[in-house]
C-alpha cells in the first residue's frame, strides 16, 4: 500500500471511543506503572531530579488533600502560575482529582494580565512560584473570589507554603468520579485580536488530543520515546500536545524552564537527555536554524519533530531535512479545538508550506461567508465539526462569544486557508491578517516564508499598510541575521526576491528593518500590533 493509501485507510477506519466517565488525573497518573519514570525536572543550573509515576501520584494526592482542607472543592477554579516542573504537573493533577477546574497562567504575565484572568475566572485559589508571588499579593485586594494563595519557596505573609502543606497532608486521596464532559481546564486565548477569552475544556479533551499527538510524531509512542518542548505548560501546546498525552501512554517527559529561549542550550538539552520527540514552535525552529552544524556538534537522538502555532514555511522544512535528517511534521489547531490538521511523514507526502490533512478523528473544512463548505482551490475560513472530543465546551461566562464561534455544526477558527484536490490545507492567514491590495487578497504567510529564503533574514512579518490608491500595500518588517546590516540595497533585494518568486502583486512595497517583532506569549507574530503601528504613524504624520 502506498503512503497516501495508508493515510486514507487510517482516516476512514478511525473511531472514537470516549467513555462516559473519565478523569485526566486518573488516566495519566493513577493507572500508570508506579515504577516508571514520569518526569525529569531539569533546574536552571542543570541539576536534574527524576520522579516516578508513584512519586507524582503521591504528591498529587497530598496536594489535593491540602487544597481540600483549604476549602477548594468541585467546580472551583485554581490558578496555576508555575513554570515547567513537578509543581505545575502536580497542581494540575490535584485540581482534577478534586473535580475542580485548573486555570494555567503564564509566569511572564504582568500584574494586569494575571488580574484580568484571575478575576474573570473567579479563581478561589492560586498556586504560584516565589518569583510571581509579589504580583499576586499586589493584585489580591482586587480579586474578591481569591481565598487562598499557595506559594513555592517558603512561608510568606499572605500565602501558604506549598511544600509544607503537601508534607503535612495524607498521601491517600480518592480521585473524583467525573464524566468525560465535566469541565476540567480553563485556558485563556492569547488575545491576538481582542481581550483574552477563557476556553473551557472537559476531561475528554485529553482523549481528543491523542490522534493529533500520535500522527505528527509518526505513530507515537515507540519504544524508548522521551518528550520535551520549550512551550510553556500554561498553554495548550505544552500541556496537551506534550505533557498529558505522553503520560497517558506512560512516556516520560523532560521539564526545563528557559527564561529566554537559547537554541544552543536547546540542542544541548536534547542531546544530554536523549530526547526523541519534541514540539518546537516555528519561532524556536527559526532561531535554531541559525545554529551551525547541529548534527555534527550534538549527539542528538531525535526521532520526531512537530511544529505548530504559525506557518512553518518551506525553508525551515528544508533545514530540518538537511541539517537534522528529520522531516518536521507541521500541525494546526487552536486553543478551542487543537491538533485537528497535521502531517505525518510515515503515512503521507509532506508538502512544503502545507499544514497537512485532517488528522484521523477530525472533520475539517473551509467555509464561505455563508457557512457553506468550499470546493478545492478556493480560500475560505477553516472550520471544525462541532461534535468532536477535542472541542471546547464554550467561552467562560460569555455565551454570546460562544454563539459567534459556531455556524451551524461548524466551529469557526478565524483562520483562512485553501484545500487542494488531495485534501491538503494551505494556510493563508488570520481572517483579519489577510491583506487586500489592489483587488487581490494576499496572505502574509507565503510572503514571510519567501523572505526567509534570503540568507540575511532571521524573521519576517508582512502586514497591510493603508494606501489611498490600493486600499493597502504590503509592508514587511524584517529582523536580520547576525553579520548583516540594513540598507536600501538589501531592501531592494528582498523586494525582488518576493516579486520574482511569488508575483508582482505580492511583493512588499515597503521594507522596514527592526531588531525584534511583537510576539504573543506563545511565540506567534502579533501582526495586529504592526498594523496598528502603521495606522498610528499615518495619523501622526510619521513614517
Amino acid at each position: 500500500m502506498t503512503a497516501d493509501g495508508r493515510y486514507h485507510e487510517l482516516y476512514r477506519n478511525f473511531r472514537w471511543e470516549i467513555p462516559r466517565y473519565f478523569n485526566i488525573a486518573r488516566d495519566v497518573c493513577d493507572r500508570q506503572n508506579p515504577r516508571q519514570t514520569a518526569l525529569i525536572a531539569v533546574e536552571e543550573g542543570g541539576a536534574a531530579t527524576r520522579y516516578t509515576f508513584s512519586d507524582v501520584a503521591g504528591l498529587a494526592n497530598r496536594l489535593g488533600n491540602a487544597l481540600s482542607a483549604l476549602g477548594v472543592g468541585a467546580g472551583d477554579r485554581v490558578g496555576i502560575v508555575l513554570p515547567q516542573g513537578v509543581e505545575a504537573a502536580v497542581a494540575h493533577l490535584a485540581t482534577y482529582k478534586l473535580k475542580a477546574i485548573a486555570v494555567p497562567l503564564f509566569t511572564l504575565f504582568g500584574p494586569e494580565a494575571l488580574e484580568y484572568r484571575l478575576r474573570d475566572s473567579g479563581a478561589r485559589a492560586v498556586i504560584v512560584d516565589a518569583e510571581n508571588l509579589p504580583k499576586i499579593l499586589d493584585i489580591r485586594p482586587r480579586l474578591p473570589d481569591l481565598a487562598q494563595i499557595l506559594a513555592v519557596g517558603g512561608p510568606q505573609a499572605g500565602a501558604v507554603d506549598l511544600w509544607q502543606a503537601v508534607s503535612r497532608a495524607s498521601p491517600r486521596l480518592r480521585t473524583a468520579r467525573t464524566r468525560a464532559d465535566d469541565p476540567a481546564l480553563l485556558i485563556y486565548t492569547s488575545g491576538t485580536t481582542g481581550p483574552p477569552k477563557g476556553a473551557l475544556h472537559a476531561h475528554r479533551v485529553l482523549l481528543g488530543h491523542l490522534p493529533g499527538v500520535s500522527f505528527p510524531h509518526n505513530f507515537f509512542p515507540q519504544p524508548g520515546d522521551l518528550f520535551w518542548t520549550p512551550a510553556d505548560w500554561a498553554w495548550i501546546g505544552g500541556l496537551l500536545d506534550v505533557l498529558f498525552p505522553s503520560w497517558h501512554f506512560g512516556v516520560p517527559v523532560v521539564a526545563c524552564r528557559f527564561r529566554k529561549f537559547d537554541p544552543e542550550r536547546a540542542f544541548g538539552l536534547m542531546a544530554e537527555y536523549g530526547v526523541r520527540n519534541v514540539f518546537l514552535p516555528p519561532t524556536a525552529l527559526k532561531m535554531m536554524r541559525q545554529v551551525s552544524q547541529p548534527r555534527r556538534r550534538f549527539a542528538l537522538a531525535l526521532r520526531t519533530i512537530a511544529s505548530g502555532g504559525e506557518p512553518l514555511g518551506e525553508e525551515v522544512l528544508r533545514w530540518g531535512q538537511e541539517e537534522l535528517g528529520i522531516t518536521i511534521n507541521e500541525f494546526y489547531g487552536q486553543t478551542e479545538a487543537n491538533l485537528v490538521v497535521g502531517n505525518s511523514a510515515e503515512v503521507m507526502e509532506v508538502r512544503a508550506g502545507s499544514m497537512g490533512r485532517p488528522i484521523p478523528g477530525h472533520t475539517v473544512s473551509t467555509l464561505d461567508e455563508s457557512g457553506r463548505p468550499l470546493p478545492p482551490g478556493e480560500t475560505g475560513e477553516i472550520a471544525v465539526w462541532r461534535d468532536d472530543p477535542v472541542m471546547f465546551l464554550g467561552y467562560w461566562r460569555d455565551p454570546q462569544a460562544t454563539e459567534r464561534k459556531f455556524a451551524g455544526g461548524w466551529a469557526l477558527t478565524g483562520d483562512m486557508a485553501r484545500r487542494d484536490e488531495d485534501g491538503y490545507f494551505w494556510f493563508v492567514g488570520r481572517k483579519d491578517d489577510v491583506i487586500s491590495s489592489g483587488g487581490y487578497r494576499i496572505g502574509p504567510g507565503e510572503i514571510e516564508d519567501c523572505l526567509l529564503k534570503h540568507p540575511a533574514v532571521a524573521m519576517a512579518a508582512a502586514v497591510g499598510k493603508p494606501d489611498a490608491v490600493r486600499g493597502s500595500i504590503v509592508k514587511a518588517f524584517v529582523v536580520l541575521n547576525p553579520g548583516f546590516e540594513p540598507s536600501p540595497r538589501l531592501a531592494a533585494e528582498l523586494q525582488e526576491l518576493v516579486k520574482t518568486r511569488l508575483g508582482a502583486h505580492e511583493y512588499p512595497r515597503e521594507v522596514e528593518f527592526t531588531s525584534s517583532l511583537p510576539l504573543t506569549a506563545t511565540g506567534k507574530i502579533k501582526r495586529r500590533d504592526l498594523r496598528l503601528l502603521e495606522e498610528s504613524r499615518l495619523t501622526s504624520g510619521g513614517r
